[in-house]
């Protein structure tokens, strides 16, 4: 994987994890040749892995992705023991 591309796609991206989801998921998609899903939606891809393609995707904004809201974490009230 090219270290640049993977730079640039984390300044874009924002969560380290959300990058690794998109990657992963799209590596996938290019791997299994189903239909359109499998074609690189970027042109020039000679001499590039199916991860360097995916980055290249994130950074020309041919993949789109929404980062879920934060909610809060609420704790369940602690339950009252009986006294004997």
């Amino acid at each position: 994987m090219n270290a640049e591309l993977c730079r640039k796609a984390a300044e874009k991206v924002g969560n380290p994890n959300i990058l690794i989801n998109l990657v992963s998921r799209r590596v996938r998609q290019l791997n299994s040749g189903a239909g359109g899903y499998c074609r690189p939606l970027v042109a020039d891809v000679n001499n590039l892995g199916a991860a360097d393609i995916a980055l290249r995707e994130i950074l020309e904004d041919k993949i789109g992705w929404e980062s879920p809201e934060p909610t809060e974490v609420l704790r369940p009230a602690p339950r009252k023991r009986k006294k004997h």
